[in-house]
């Protein structure tokens, strides 16, 4: 008996303590196209650090959007706030973060945000 209430002693606030959300995030390469830039020299300067975010929401595992779609609407809103249409621009160091928080399977909320640093080139 005594070790059933030692049990509950510590799983108790173990229980009200623990977070029900949790986060990844992966830095990679997300630009497929052919075009080479040198950044060895001091030709370049970090203008603004940029993000977007997404989120959706899944009840049974029903959901509005998958995995892909989240990414791609976090991509567009980054870059429509780094507003690279004017000069020599280019966005470096893409960071994905993604958080999962709720009582699966339930209710999840997936929320993905996507942030990056906004190079102009001054040669």
């Amino acid at each position: 008996m005594k070790r059933i209430s030692l049990f509950f002693v510590f799983l108790l606030p173990l229980a009200f303590l623990s977070s029900c959300g949790f986060g990844t995030a992966v830095v990679s390469n997300h630009n497929q196209n052919v075009t080479e830039v040198h950044l060895s020299g001091n030709n370049y300067k970090i203008i603004d650090q940029v993000s977007g975010s997404s989120e959706a929401s899944y009840v049974l595992a029903i959901g509005s959007m998958n995995k892909r779609q989240l990414y791609e609407n976090a991509y567009s809103s980054m870059l429509k706030k780094a507003n690279l249409l004017n000069g020599s621009k280019a966005i470096i160091n893409v960071l994905t973060e993604q958080h999962y928080s709720g009582f699966a399977p339930f209710f999840v909320r997936r929320t993905v945000t996507v942030s990056a640093q906004v190079i102009e080139f001054t040669r």
